[in-house]
């Protein structure tokens, strides 16, 4: 988990997408088919990014073929953050680095076999959002 980012769309690249994210997958995935999604910040959809994701990534979407507002589709968005949020704001905090420093832990305590069911059920929510018609199915 990395919360300290400009939104510069360079910074994004180079310090997020090639230190990190691109490593881990790789580390995690190896030779195994895996897609790459953004959701609609401005670092993700901006030129530079989307540039260096379709030359460096095996499978990724681009922007213009991603919905506009996709929270059905986003792994993290119905799976993570809401258990994150709840366990996050169950605790005091003093400081921005102590919101932080209680995001990393609880980020580390997310069970890895709740993620893999989570992306397990992508392909079922995905035709359930064209039986929609981009409509939300939650």
């Amino acid at each position: 988990m990395h919360l300290k980012c400009e939104n510069q769309p360079k910074n994004y690249v180079d310090d997020i997408l090639v230190k990190h994210s691109l490593p881990w997958t790789n580390t995690h995935f190896g030779q195994q088919h895996w897609i790459f999604q953004h959701d609609g910040a401005p670092a993700h959809t901006a030129k530079s990014t989307q540039e260096w994701c379709e030359a460096n990534l095996p499978a990724f979407i681009k922007k213009d073929n991603w919905p506009a507002s996709s929270p059905d589709l986003n792994l993290l968005d119905y799976s993570a953050w809401g258990v994150l949020q709840n366990k996050v704001w169950a605790r005091p905090h003093s400081s921005g680095e102590a919101l932080k420093k209680t995001l990393r832990e609880e980020w580390d305590k997310l069970p890895y076999e709740n993620l893999h069911a989570t992306v397990d059920a992508y392909p079922r929510r995905l035709r359930d959002v064209i039986k929609a018609k981009g409509g939300r199915i939650e």
